[in-house]
């Protein structure tokens, strides 16, 4: 690019398209033109468009409200109401639900028509946030303005499924139903999960017959799903298969979360060979395992005590090009303390970098935690430190039960060495303090008690 030659809107656009960095991106905007800065610069629609996504994106925040003042003092368009959905999505995400209300109420100002779609994303914020009786205040203030559609309605229903109040869902479906609104796939589908979920199987299915026959909708895979989760968990596995037959009948294509669940369901009831031919018989029928797949069946092996089918299963999984994640190897280390094979959990741990993946705090807590109820103090004092070393931290009710243990046997030096360790991670409490000079203080040798506790202080110092 001729750098005597100025940035017009249309190229500055192009630009901010470009540019990856949100920071140099408003900079960029700011200031496209240096050498001119007397010059005003009229700004294209599209520029604020890129501008503003990108510093929501980035949950700049501040900059991005910036920005806004400025696109409010704009006269020669007026901004899309998208924009400002995108922007109350970005406060969504961010857990800033207030923000994203005040947005909506300052709309006009920027001479925007608020319509239906600016209410369901604030809707969705609220959702997001778990905030289930806002959205019902919502919902009501909406209604008042009669802009509500299929959406509207469907985020109400699962906000209410979500948090257990069914048959405040199921009031909405017919507030819906009386309104002339015509309820789709997505509202039957979160109806259908949440009675699943709470195993009222006969509503559930009362359900699916009427939103074939009354509302023609017809069943997708998602309410299958639902439907053969929970007959499953309600031990009707005869129903599941039913069921799959029906998908099958009905050209709905099965995934492998449907195999999953079957596959769970005959294991939970002892069914383990049939539970093994599923298996088989979803690999035959071209339906590629994923990881989430993988995973599941590995937990069952554990839950069996047949670690090494799970062995097989990883290895498996490296080669049909199905990388284990850390989830894998979780759930085999959780199962391996559980059967006390604390010794085969550390070297399969120490494996794990080479086997490319690396441990997270899950993984360390699982070790922490069963060489501490292994009595292997010593090991779990390693694990601690390499673990604070790495930037993780301990559940505070497993420290709390480590240093108590440390106190209960009188290993002194051992609670010397996790007293240091805690503190580069400050993670010392009153509680814990506590704890260490009362077991100190059991001693009768007063000396040695003192010359502990000073060696204590000294770590705090």
């Amino acid at each position: 690019m001729n750098p005597s030659r100025p940035i017009t809107p249309f190229r500055l656009a192009s630009l901010l398209r470009l540019q990856k960095d949100p920071k140099l991106a408003l900079q960029l905007f700011k200031n496209p033109n240096p050498k001119t800065p007397s010059k005003p610069f009229r700004y294209s629609l599209l520029s604020y468009d890129l501008i503003i996504t990108k510093l929501g994106r980035a949950k700049m925040f501040n900059e991005m409200q910036e920005i806004l003042a400025q696109l409010k003092e704009e006269t020669l368009f007026i901004p899309k109401e998208a924009l400002f959905c995108d922007i109350i999505n970005f406060y969504g995400r961010a857990r800033l639900p207030e923000n994203a209300l005040k947005l909506l109420d300052e709309l006009p100002s920027f001479r925007v028509q608020r319509t239906v779609k600016s209410y369901n994303s604030l809707l969705s914020v609220f959702l997001m946030c778990k905030d289930f009786d806002k959205m019902r205040e919502l919902f009501v203030g909406i209604v008042k303005f009669g802009k509500t559609d299929a959406c509207t309605y469907n985020l109400l229903i699962r906000g209410f499924c979500a948090s257990g109040r069914l048959d405040d869902a199921s009031k909405v479906f017919d507030e819906m139903t009386n309104r002339g609104v015509s309820p789709n796939v997505i509202t039957f589908g979160n109806l259908i999960y949440g009675f699943c979920l709470h195993l009222r199987l006969k509503e559930a299915f009362k359900l699916k017959t009427d939103m074939v026959k009354v509302y023609r909708v017809y069943p997708n895979a998602y309410i299958y799903a639902s439907l053969i989760k929970g007959v499953c968990k309600n031990g009707e596995l005869s129903l599941a298969f039913k069921l799959k037959k029906e998908m099958i009948r009905n050209k709905i294509e099965l995934d492998p979360a449907i195999y999953s669940t079957l596959i769970s369901g005959l294991f939970r009831s002892g069914r383990k060979e049939e539970a093994l031919g599923v298996w088989e018989d979803m690999k035959e029928r071209g339906y590629k395992p994923d990881t989430v797949t993988y995973n599941v069946i590995i937990n069952l092996f554990c839950k069996d005590k047949d670690f090494e089918a799970a062995y097989r299963l990883l290895d498996e999984m490296v080669e049909k090009g199905c990388k284990p994640d850390v989830i894998s190897y979780n759930v085999i280390l959780r199962e391996l303390f559980e059967e006390g094979k604390r010794g085969e959990a550390n070297d399969l741990f120490e494996d794990m970098p080479r086997r490319g993946c690396a441990p997270d705090v899950v993984s360390y807590r699982i070790l922490f935690d069963g060489f501490c109820n292994g009595m292997q103090f010593k090991e779990a004092a390693f694990i601690l430190d390499e673990m604070i070393f790495k930037g993780f931290v301990p559940c505070s009710a497993s420290i709390c039960k480590f240093v108590n243990r440390l106190c209960e046997g009188k290993n002194e030096d051992l609670l010397r060495s996790a007293f240091n360790t805690l503190e580069k991670g400050k993670l010392i409490n009153v509680d814990l303090w506590r704890m260490a000079v009362a077991m100190v203080f059991k001693d009768d040798k007063l000396s040695s008690s003192f010359n502990l506790v000073d060696s204590l202080i000294d770590v705090m110092n």
